[in-house]
């Protein structure tokens, strides 16, 4: 590792190039970057990631919409966070590790792979604690070690196979899953009428009964996750009833629900709430994807329609979901990418 700038083309394709400023202000004391791209799932500033590192004594010059950002030392602070941003509170451990004195992050985000992060960096010598709470302490330390590390399941992969099954009246089981992290969507899936069997690294489901229709509130950790309201909300267009659900993390987060309309969705969108009749089946369509999620979601309708189903712009989906086809495929999916 040598280069302090983070190339503005990978800056803009992907939102997670951000977290890269923390790790390398971190160890060279510098870095260049730009506002990151990725989903457009609404406003994302990175004001909090820049106000924290302001209180970490490193200085930040914008020019031309690049962001440098330099300092002699890392001094800890407290900081205390305008929203649980999961982005700012893991800028600010990667870009603390290795500062002088302590660091405390008040309001943080409470997200798992924020607890599992700092067990990766605990292991490498860093000190850090409270993880997984809204109080994190971390203790700079001179210089981090090599290690192994085997990272936390994906659980919105989780949650994502579990509403698949859920669209296609469909019976699964998967596993090297960590149930305890995906809570909130097993409860909404057993108000929708799905049996599940839960252990701690397996999950069951059989949604072979006619989904019944539920009401969402998206919320941070541990609440019922951003990430899975359009997957659980495609699902949901076939229930029976009438389903509610209230975004309140990201306000584009229903660009997907005009592609669910073209497969015969009835779906009214008032401010932040979506709210969604139940039909009997959707019809194969041709529709494009506009995020990850959105995506996802549109893939989870397809497999429950009548007919064929064309994804188009599919780069934000493989982007997040390794394998997607030939794991469909193995589940008695008729599913290929072209």
């Amino acid at each position: 590792m040598h280069e302090t700038e983070i190339p503005e083309d990978l800056m803009r394709q992907m939102r997670s190039t951000v977290i890269m400023a923390g790790a390398i202000i971190g160890r060279f004391k510098e870095a260049t970057f730009t506002y990151p791209g990725g989903c457009e799932i609404g406003a994302r500033p990175i004001d909090l990631h820049l106000k924290a590192f302001k209180k970490l004594g490193i200085n930040i010059e914008e020019n031309s919409g690049f962001i440098r950002c330099t300092c002699d030392k890392i001094i800890g602070a407290d900081i205390n966070l305008d929203f649980p941003s999961v982005g700012a509170t893991e800028n600010v451990i990667l870009a603390t590790v290795l500062a002088e004195g302590v660091t405390t992050i008040s309001n943080a985000a409470m997200e798992p792979e924020i607890e599992d992060l700092a067990k990766f960096l605990n292991k490498m010598g860093a000190k850090i604690q409270g993880a997984g709470t809204n109080f994190i302490k971390i203790t700079g330390v001179k210089s981090l070690r090599d290690v192994g590390y085997k990272i936390m399941p994906d659980r919105i992969e989780t949650g994502t196979f579990l509403c698949m099954a859920g669209a296609t009246n469909g019976k699964i089981e998967i596993i090297n899953t960590n149930s305890e992290h995906v809570t909130p969507i097993i409860h909404k899936l057993q108000e929708c009428g799905c049996e599940l069997e839960v252990e701690k690294n397996i999950i069951k489901i059989d949604a072979r009964k006619k989904l019944k229709a539920v009401d969402i509130k998206t919320l941070p950790y541990p609440g019922f996750p951003t990430d899975m309201q359009s997957v659980f909300g495609s699902m949901l267009t076939t229930a029976k009833g009438t389903s509610i659900i209230v975004e309140n993390i990201f306000e584009n987060r229903y660009k997907y629900i005009n592609e669910l309309q073209r497969m015969g969705a009835k779906i009214t969108i008032e401010g932040k709430t979506a709210i969604i009749k139940g039909v009997k089946r959707l019809n194969g369509a041709v529709v494009s994807s506009s995020d990850l999620r959105g995506g996802a979601a549109l893939v989870t309708a397809g497999l429950g329609a009548k007919g064929k189903t064309t994804v188009e712009n599919i780069e934000y989906i493989l982007r997040g979901y390794e394998k997607l086809d030939s794991k469909l495929q193995e589940l008695g999916a008729n599913i290929r990418i072209i």
